[in-house]
């Protein structure tokens, strides 16, 4: 299975996991072009593919405005001739309680990540019904936006967004053959580095040597390169058939999500009053669904000592 002759770009692709999905769409054959706001890193990133015998060009600009969707999808056309594959990674992260995030946290992840993402999808969508060749567009997503996290009203609204939208893009774009997916990855990142939970997994990683097995599997939490392969999957003619759906991957687990559907169903003969919710919501409704993400309590031997971080 290769990528050859397709020509993709992927947002926010100078480090990290766009970094991992660009090399990986590359090495299968996929011309790519490169995003990045920071130019020291894009340029790096292009060399890094270039190096390993790819192709690569760079756009170096903030994701959301509508002239970045327009710039990137003229790099592909100018540089490469088309456009095939479409991967919305750009993303950047203001955490903050509710009552301590402003105006300025909220507006700036949701214009990069939801706002980019959108503007990104419409403009690769018009080029793509134009060239009606089909095509793939893999967006982003997050367990933040499936289940939330403390700390991250922003990034949820947007990662929720996504999936939503992308859900909308399925049935849109599928007479146009284009297939539109939500990848949720659980990686390595500058994010978990920080957290001490994460902190044998990453320095593991930091080592070159394989993570415990407690990360890979129970925690389904890996590198990089461990979500890269579900995306050059997404990006090529196997997975024509797949499109609307949200896959998680990280470590050694892949996860299909479900999408929202009523949990129970109750009804009563002329509506539900107050007192008639009063009275029995409990008996009806029965244990409520579970909101944010619950972590085992780690093995001993990956245990760190109170107040180290690990790195």
């Amino acid at each position: 299975m290769t990528l050859n002759g397709k020509v993709a770009i992927v947002t926010g692709s100078g480090r990290g996991l766009g970094l991992a999905y660009a090399a990986e769409l590359a090495r299968r054959g996929a011309a790519v072009v490169v995003n990045d706001v920071d130019e020291e890193a894009a340029a790096g990133a292009v060399e890094a593919i270039r190096g390993a015998g790819g192709s690569a060009t760079a756009v170096v600009a903030p994701v959301g405005p509508a002239r970045t969707a327009r710039e990137l999808a003229d790099a592909a056309f100018d540089t490469y001739g088309r456009l095939d594959v479409l991967v919305t990674n750009a993303g950047v992260l203001r955490d903050a309680v509710l009552w301590k995030m402003s105006d300025d946290d909220f507006d700036t992840v949701i214009d990069v990540h939801l706002r980019g993402t959108f503007t990104c999808v419409r403009e690769a969508a018009t080029r793509l019904r134009e060239q009606g060749e089909g095509g793939r567009i893999i967006c982003v997503g997050s367990p933040t936006g499936q289940r939330g996290t403390f700390g991250q009203t922003n990034y949820a609204a947007a990662k929720a967004g996504v999936v939503g939208m992308v859900r909308t893009w399925a049935l849109e774009l599928r007479k146009a053959g284009i297939a539109v997916n939500t990848v949720i990855p659980v990686a390595a990142t500058a994010m978990t580095a920080t957290v001490p939970y994460f902190a044998a997994a990453v320095e593991a990683e930091e080592r070159g040597e394989p993570m415990p097995g407690f990360f890979r599997r129970d925690l389904g939490f890996g590198t990089s390169d461990d979500v890269a392969g579900l995306v050059a999957f997404l990006a090529s003619d196997a997975a024509a058939g797949i499109t609307g759906q949200a896959i998680g991957v990280g470590g050694d687990r892949l996860q299909l999500w479900t999408h929202p559907e009523p949990a129970v169903t109750a009804y009563r003969e002329g509506g539900w009053t107050y007192e008639a919710l009063h009275d029995s919501f409990a008996d009806e409704m029965g244990p409520l669904r579970s909101v944010g993400e619950s972590f085992p309590p780690l093995p001993d031997d990956l245990r760190r000592p109170e107040g180290r971080a690990g790195r």
